[in-house]
């Protein structure tokens, strides 16, 4: 069964088993605005929960994309490369930025929730 979690910085990341494709949520590239680039961790790396894993930038701003748990990143969605604009498209799903196999699933009781998340976003506007 897949789930999602989310990150007060407005990483998700969609669990299916012992691994989780982590990209931002809608949120988080609407306030970007149209993105330009993305920089994508190398697959291998490891990161620990909260390290900076990736980049996207926009023409406002550069964000960094947090790792939402601890893990090695599996693959890389190597198509943002030459089509960044799947981020603003699809961001929760063809626009997902890498996978990574999750160290700690312990972590992701640390997370939000689907239901926690928009109540979340609820405090923001």
């Amino acid at each position: 069964m897949t789930q999602t979690f989310y990150t007060k910085d407005h990483e998700y990341i969609r669990v299916d088993g012992a691994i989780g494709a982590v990209g931002i949520t809608d949120y988080a590239q609407k306030a970007l605005g149209d993105v330009v680039f993305v920089e994508l961790p190398a697959a291998g790396a490891a990161f620990a929960r909260g390290d900076q894993a990736a980049v996207v930038e926009s023409v406002k701003a550069a964000s960094e994309v947090f790792a939402p748990v601890s893990g090695e990143i599996e693959a890389v969605n190597s198509v943002l490369e030459k089509e960044p604009g799947l981020v603003n498209e699809a961001p929760e799903d063809r626009g997902w930025f890498f996978r990574m196999a999750i160290q700690d699933a312990g972590e992701l009781a640390g997370l939000m929730d689907d239901a926690a998340y928009k109540a979340y976003l609820a405090t923001l506007e």
